[in-house]
């Protein structure tokens, strides 16, 4: 396996690698090199492409993963979360000042910046060996995919959700193609924004034809590349072709869906690769990821858990007994709040902590994180099927009877829903859905009033589809850096 540098030139031109509008955009630390140093030969252009992975790792997981979903309505805050994403979770004080929007803007773009200054310097580089020049359009196909992956990501939360009918006039996110310490660029429109990650995808999908995909892979290939266009197609409406690339890898047979609770439990223990399209290549203790950590809290002192949020008993009631998923995503625990124990509570455990990443004799929650999965690919093209005139129940009843459920004849938008609930719960989808659907947030039910945080804000909190601040907003320090910058209404 390819190992990924510790120190490569990406890290040290720190002065490069920031673009989110920020004050020390204009000063280059003592320890950068100068950008044109950076491309002199293939090794440096190898060096970029760990780069690539090394950042990409960091930016699948954690905040970026979680905070969808803790402002979603999946989930109750305890009494002892000490308002740890408190904001977005109220929704109330939720603003654009608020560090983990900037943090996340601040991260994909930087990644962006990454992505345009390999592309570029990529260019530059005058190889003759056919070896050599072939790996290149391998590394230039990697950063236009992170390039399109990051931008996905952006549109998805800063913008308002894509609608064919306005998506040339809707604000997206600023389109930033070239390195530019000076520039200070306005948003681009909806539509420029999902062309540019189409033409991204299409230059990632040329270069890396020849990299066949495989379970669990560490690297980007022709799969990865075709699964980030069945997402992006979804949501752009456009069912004929997010079916077509999603049908594409389930047909393939190199990602068989998992029948077993056993070995469903070793995926998301043990990071075991069968139905994982990508997930970055983690080993401890030094190349590590985010962590989803929120949902455990676990005391080695006293053996009980304190989690940060606690998920709603009607979340854990949608998976029924025979759900291979029930006792994998969920385990139930002794919890400690406020210095009480309650026993028998659903605690969240999809996210416990790979035994082979942890660094100390308890779980750091270290897992790789599942980026592409062909459970979600069943989802795209029953979905799509659902919203034309395709077949929805053939990749619908395959997934559910891969889970332990029966077969439903004519599956409705709303079973469909159902189980792209129950099969991609916690992974970040959940708020992205609920906005791509016109539907709202309402949490009811939860599994103990005495653990939880109660009230309009919380348990039993209901906010609109319309509700502004289902897109969040720019960031206020980039505000004020970049006039161009125009905010999102209710921000």
């Amino acid at each position: 396996m390819k190992k990924l540098i510790k120190n490569f030139i990406l890290i040290l031109a720190v002065g490069l690698l920031s673009v989110a509008c920020s004050d020390d955009l204009n000063r280059v630390p003592f320890d950068s090199i100068e950008q044109s140093q950076s491309f002199k030969s293939i090794n440096d252009a190898e060096n970029w492409d760990n780069g690539f992975y090394a950042y990409f790792r960091g930016r699948v997981s954690g905040n970026i993963q979680f905070l969808p979903d803790v402002q979603s309505d999946q989930l109750n805050a305890s009494k002892d979360f000490g308002n740890r994403n408190g904001f977005p979770h109220r929704w109330e004080g939720f603003l654009a000042a608020d560090y983990d929007i900037s943090d996340i803007w601040s991260k994909l773009y930087s990644g962006i910046t990454n992505a345009n200054i390999a592309i570029a310097g990529f260019e530059t580089l005058e190889l003759e060996d056919p070896t050599e020049i072939a790996t290149l359009e391998i590394y230039k196909a990697d950063a236009h995919f992170v390039r399109a992956y990051y931008y996905f990501e952006l549109v998805k939360r800063f913008s308002k959700d894509y609608d064919p009918a306005t998506a040339s006039s809707d604000l997206g996110v600023p389109l930033v193609l070239e390195y530019d310490v000076n520039a200070l660029p306005a948003r681009s429109t909806v539509q420029q924004v999902y062309d540019q990650i189409l033409a991204d995808i299409q230059v990632a999908s040329t270069g890396l034809a020849g990299v066949s995909g495989s379970q669990g892979s560490n690297y980007f290939n022709a799969d990865v590349v075709k699964a980030l266009e069945a997402r992006v197609k979804l949501t752009m409406e456009d069912w004929s072709g997010a079916k077509t690339a999603a049908d594409e890898l389930i047909n393939s047979e190199t990602y068989p869906l998992i029948t077993s609770e056993t070995v469903l439990a070793d995926m998301w223990t043990n990071d075991y690769a069968q139905e994982v399209i990508y997930q970055p290549f983690l080993s401890a203790p030094n190349e590590l990821t985010n962590t989803n950590s929120i949902y455990l809290g676990y005391n080695p002192d006293t053996d009980d858990f304190t989690p940060d949020f606690i998920p709603s008993k009607w979340v854990v009631d949608m998976y029924e007994d025979n759900d291979i998923r029930k006792n994998v995503y969920f385990d139930v625990k002794d919890v400690r709040i406020q210095g009480s124990v309650t026993p028998n509570i659903y605690l969240v455990n999809k996210f416990p902590g790979n035994p082979a990443l942890w660094t100390s004799a308890t779980t750091n929650y270290q897992n790789a994180p599942k980026v592409f999965r062909i459970a979600e690919m069943y989802l795209i093209s029953a979905e799509a099927a659902l919203m034309s005139t395709g077949d929805a129940a053939t990749p619908l009843n395959a997934l559910r009877e891969a889970r332990g459920l029966s077969a439903i004849g004519s599956p409705t938008m709303q079973d469909l829903k159902d189980e792209r609930f129950r099969e991609l719960a916690f992974e970040g989808f959940r708020l992205d859905d609920l906005k791509r659907w016109g539907d709202g947030v309402t949490r009811h039910d939860p599994q103990d009033l005495s653990l939880i945080n109660t009230g309009s804000d919380y348990d039993s909190l209901s906010k609109d589809p319309s509700d502004p601040k289902f897109v969040w907003g720019i960031p206020a320090r980039d505000q004020t850096v970049n006039p161009n910058l125009v905010q999102n209404p209710g921000w």
